[in-house]
């Protein structure tokens, strides 16, 4: 599904929320939207990694990674098994890597920058729990749908208007 988020913010002014403009595309779809599931981990991208590993058809990963700029949470290998399961796509408050396979990985992706080191693998992180950044509040089972233009959050699945 292709999304549009202007059209959808127009259609639905009462219910979206704007996440602050502080992210850019890095994958391979322009144009992505699904169910959150939410992860809490910093500088550690092993929940990450199971995640990726699940269906995620219909899905959304939004990961809260405190914003770091010092580790990259998720590269080509997680990307292309997230894609290989379905995942419609990753929000990523953090850093990614890999951005030249990512962009032709059939995974929509959204990250603050791209840093070349990887995470440390210690098992930490909270899988979803409610987060908060860019000046919204992410809840497992809501909606977020992002597209170049930005990324919206909704308490219930938007559909494009006709």
């Amino acid at each position: 599904m292709h999304y549009i988020t202007p059209d959808l913010c127009d259609a639905y002014p009462e219910l979206v929320q704007v996440v602050e403009p502080m992210f850019s595309n890095f994958g391979g779809r322009d144009s992505f939207g699904g169910e959150i599931v939410t992860l809490k981990c910093f500088e550690d991208n092993s929940l990450v990694r199971e995640q990726a590993d699940q269906n995620g058809k219909g899905k959304v990963l939004v990961v809260d990674g405190g914003g770091s700029l010092r580790r990259a949470l998720l590269g080509d290998m997680l990307a292309e098994k997230a894609a290989k399961n379905g995942w419609e796509g990753m929000i990523i408050y953090g850093c990614v890597r890999d951005v030249d396979v990512l962009a032709q990985t059939d995974l929509g992706v959204q990250a603050l920058a791209s840093h070349p080191l990887k995470t440390d693998k210690r098992g930490l992180g909270d899988l979803n729990v409610v987060v908060t950044f860019g000046g919204v509040t992410f809840r497992p089972g809501e909606y977020v749908y992002a597209d170049n233009n930005g990324i919206i959050v909704s308490p219930s699945a938007l559909k494009m208007p006709d």
